[in-house]
């Protein structure tokens, strides 16, 4: 879809870098006057094993291997004009040092006793030792470098020592495993298990803010940020804590939230700006907003750095990227800060002598 809308703006067929390609070769040069964008390394079994250290592609474990080595391989690029910035991406794939730069810009987010990393979490024990002091009967426990709910879990507790999570996990004996199908445990040894093996990898906690309801379902949104605007929002909609669409969450209809959120609806914007501008080397993030009932205030719950896969999504009304998808709003942008053209290839580097034998 990118490449489809390069062309359609008159840039020419962009030149891809595999991931494994760069990992096998341990870097890649691009030219001075490369325009270099990132893309997310996840769909490759072979990349993810190599950054996980899992054979496995479903497993939960190894976020944390995958951080330190993917970050390794976001520095071993070197030369052309970057999208992406190495730095902030050590943030935004950091759930605890992204909050805490998000709390410090005055960004409204849950509360949490994780945040900068400051309480570490070693297990279910822990958790636990934080929900009571810091009166949080209702949590979002996710490893720190996790993405697209994977190792999520909303944890609520009850009267009578009732305990439930709900996680798209699949405990099995030879590990944890992602599914697509949401399920709650209720038993208090279960779900610590669950979080004892997620421990190593780093956690984040976080108070379950209610969210607000869309046609009976809770609702939160999607926004993607280009440039420092707001210009695509989708509604995800869903019968359990967990909104994203691979887990069984369904679109909602854009219309109804702004007529439900009327003068609310330029400030829920806002925000998520407010959380852009937290990362201004970076042209491009997805903010999920949580609007808390009766839509009227609202809390950034994660800054994604790859949030921009909407497909068939066009810009918001009246917005920059009226009319256009994610992809063609970010080329847009791009060109009113540097100036692109079709890759000449005259001027870029002689490419590195590849060793195939070699694995880094």
């Amino acid at each position: 879809m990118f490449t489809e809308a390069a062309r359609a703006a008159g840039t020419g067929t962009p030149r891809l870098v595999e991931w494994r390609d760069v990992l096998r070769d341990g870097g890649h040069a691009f030219a001075d006057d490369e325009i270099v964008r990132l893309d997310s390394p996840g769909e490759d079994a072979e990349v993810d094993r190599h950054l996980r250290g899992a054979a496995e592609p479903t497993r939960v474990e190894g976020s944390a291997r995958w951080y330190a080595r993917f970050l390794a391989a976001v520095r071993s690029l070197r030369g052309g004009v970057r999208l992406d910035d190495p730095d902030e991406l050590a943030v935004l794939f950091d759930k605890r040092l992204c909050h805490a730069r998000l709390t410090a810009a005055g960004v409204p987010v849950p509360p949490s006793p994780t945040s900068g990393g400051t309480l570490p979490v070693r297990g279910w024990a822990d958790v636990r030792a934080a929900m009571r002091e810091h009166g949080m009967p209702r949590v979002f426990v996710k490893p720190a470098h996790g993405s697209s709910a994977s190792g999520v879990l909303a944890v609520e507790t009850g009267a009578g020592g009732r305990i439930r999570a709900t996680t798209s996990v699949e405990a099995t004996p030879g590990g944890l495993h992602n599914s697509l199908r949401v399920r709650r445990y209720t038993g208090e040894r279960e779900i610590a298990g669950i979080v004892d093996a997620l421990a190593p990898d780093g956690l984040h906690v976080e108070r379950w803010l209610p969210k607000a309801s869309l046609g009976g379902r809770a609702a939160d949104l999607r926004v993607v940020v280009v440039a420092g605007r707001a210009t695509h929002a989708v509604v995800r909609t869903s019968r359990t804590p967990l909104t994203n669409l691979h887990l069984g969450g369904a679109r909602g209809d854009p219309a109804a939230v702004v007529a439900l959120a009327g003068d609310n609806w330029a400030r829920a914007l806002a925000v998520c700006e407010e959380a852009a501008a937290c990362f201004p080397r970076t042209l491009c993030v997805g903010v999920d907003l949580l609007p808390a009932t009766g839509w009227r205030r609202f809390a950034v719950g994660e800054v994604n750095a790859f949030g921009d896969l909407l497909p068939r999504l066009t810009g918001l009304p009246g917005g920059p990227a009226e009319g256009l998808d994610t992809y063609a709003a970010q080329i847009a942008a791009a060109r009113t800060a540097v100036p692109l053209s079709p890759p000449t290839p005259r001027h870029r580097p002689e490419p590195e002598p590849r060793n195939d034998h070699a694995r880094p």
